[in-house]
């Protein structure tokens, strides 16, 4: 299922990617509705892609993968029962605070990924994988909890991803994430639509 394909007599891909990506594109589709479904097709779309990135040996990715499925239970039952009154979470925004912490949060990730992909595999690049793995960790936790600035994060995430692909050949996912910025800032808009008059910062 991950044997090479050629489409349109230059990119190169498999099926086991093409299905990922289709998987993908429903998720994200999904949480810009805020529909719960999306978790699921997050924790389908994770499995496929773990395979694609052992493949390419981009390890950090493969690893959020896993981390993606665990978070996407605690995501489908937030969305679905989270919240004071247990009917789901809300849009909300981060404080100047809650900003601290999830740069901090990240930094701290990065340098632990970083030192695990170093000394653990025989990736050839490390820190941006690294770096973009802590990133989705931190932009995946405040998704689960409906913060607004999620969207901010993958806006950035998401692009410097396709460099990161492109630089792997894996060219269909590079075009995924090319497709995920812009759906980041429909997202992005979208629920800045569905803010509470009074919002509860995260």
């Amino acid at each position: 299922m991950n044997d090479p394909l050629l489409l349109f007599s230059f990119l190169h891909t498999s099926l086991l990617e093409i299905v990922s990506f289709s998987l993908a594109i429903t998720m994200v589709l999904l949480n810009i509705r805020q529909s719960p479904w999306a978790w699921l097709f997050a924790i389908a779309s994770a499995g496929l892609y773990a395979v694609v990135f052992y493949d390419a040996r981009i390890y950090g990715d493969m690893a959020l993968q896993f981390v993606f499925i665990a978070v996407s239970f605690w995501g489908l039952y937030q969305w679905l029962f989270g919240g004071h009154d247990h009917q789901g979470v809300s849009v909300t925004r981060l404080s100047g605070n809650g900003w601290r912490i999830v740069t901090v949060a990240w930094l701290v990730a990065y340098a632990i990924i970083a030192m695990l992909l170093h000394s653990f595999t025989d990736s050839d690049v490390v820190h941006i994988d690294a770096f973009l793995t802590a990133g989705s960790l931190v932009a995946q936790f405040l998704l689960t909890r409906k913060t607004l600035e999620n969207w901010h994060m993958w806006i950035l995430i998401d692009g410097l991803y396709i460099g990161l692909y492109l630089h792997k050949h894996l060219y269909l996912t590079a075009v995924l994430y090319g497709l995920f910025a812009l759906l980041a800032v429909l997202g992005l808009r979208a629920w800045k639509r569905s803010l509470p008059t009074t919002v509860v910062l995260s």
